[in-house]
């Protein structure tokens, strides 16, 4: 069984019901989500051995969501404990023409305040084939990008391939920022995994004939991106996510691979959505298996697409689908009829 080591940030996640506004809340439903656990989550439902890898203080809803990992059998044996806080982040899910909206409350997390000593990433790495991370783990603090730059010499040091989903976000970072911490980190990355924005946001590389406002995105733009960042970084491959957002109820979803030879891409769906937090991870979450898997070039990006299409089906940041699934939409089975 392949081994799998995702290192950053997970939250307590607080949505309100069904499809308040803030100032509607009287409640908010609480799980937990954050990059990198997501992918883990995937992957450990597709029977990969996955460790997730981060710091929590040490407090019952910490201890919660440690419980909620290993009950999705996600090994947490190298999680931190330490710090004040574990971060928030509340969700107002969007509608129609009305967009989805997100609030951080996550400074001082106990994430960001990590230290040298929290991790002994040769020990992590033992056994292991692959690490993850994402641009969201820098983005915290200077502390976390230290870690983040330690955990990916140690990976490649031990031979392990290593992918970074960019996943920039301007309430984390300045666009002057993300560019210089990314660019050193992208020196150990084998599979950079980015959407229709992130590699213009981070490094100023954008896909001519695209506007993400209106959904029209051109394919042609994005080969020249996934080239352009492979001249600039030597990645084996890029994945790029395509999503065409007609509202927030309805997006057109697929996805385009290059392995630095030739492109590949997947078929679209079309999507009505229930939530789309968390399908970016669980693209990453389908890529990371299909390739470990030795699928072919054109099957890993469609089990990747077919995998992130039903996370949007499914409520919370956890990508709750079986192997089986995701087959059978990648080979054409998208009818939804009832299973008996």
């Amino acid at each position: 069984m392949a081994k799998v080591v995702t290192f950053g940030e997970i939250m307590l996640r607080l949505q309100t019901p069904m499809y308040q506004r803030f100032i509607q809340a009287q409640s908010f439903d609480a799980t937990f989500g954050g990059g990198e656990a997501n992918v883990a989550v995937s992957l450990a439902n597709y029977g990969i051995d996955a460790y997730f890898v981060t710091k929590l203080p040490k407090n019952p809803i910490a201890d919660a969501c440690i419980a909620e990992l290993r009950k999705l059998n996600v090994n947490t044996s190298y999680i931190a404990r330490g710090g004040e806080r574990m971060g928030i982040y509340f969700v107002e899910k969007g509608a129609s023409q009305r967009p989805s909206n997100v609030v951080y409350d996550r400074a001082y997390s106990a994430i960001s305040q990590v230290g040298d000593d929290d991790f002994n990433w040769d020990k992590i790495f033992e056994g292991a084939d692959w690490f993850h991370f994402t641009g969201i783990t820098p983005a915290l603090s200077d502390n976390a990008a230290k870690a983040c730059l330690a955990a990916c010499k140690a990976a490649k040091a031990k031979g392990l391939k290593v992918s970074c989903d960019l996943n920039y976000r301007k309430k984390l970072w300045s666009v002057e920022k993300a560019n210089k911490v990314m660019s050193e980190l992208m020196q150990y990355v084998d599979v950079c995994i980015a959407n229709e924005e992130d590699a213009e946001k981070v490094f100023g590389i954008k896909a001519e004939n695209t506007d993400v406002t209106s959904g029209k995105l051109s394919d042609e733009g994005y080969k020249e991106v996934c080239k352009k960042l492979v001249e600039r970084f030597g990645f084996e491959k890029v994945a790029i996510t395509l999503r065409e957002s007609i509202s927030a109820s309805v997006n057109n979803w697929s996805g385009l691979l290059y392995d630095g030879k030739e492109f590949y891409k997947s078929k679209q769906y079309n999507i009505t959505i229930v939530d789309r937090v968390g399908g970016g991870d669980s693209f990453g979450g389908g890529l990371i298996y299909s390739l470990l898997s030795g699928y072919s070039m054109q099957d890993s990006i469609e089990f990747a697409v077919a995998a992130s299409c039903l996370k949007h089906t499914i409520e919370g940041d956890f990508n709750l689908v079986s192997l089986d699934e995701v087959k059978t939409l990648m080979k054409g089975d998208g009818s939804g009829r009832v299973q008996r």
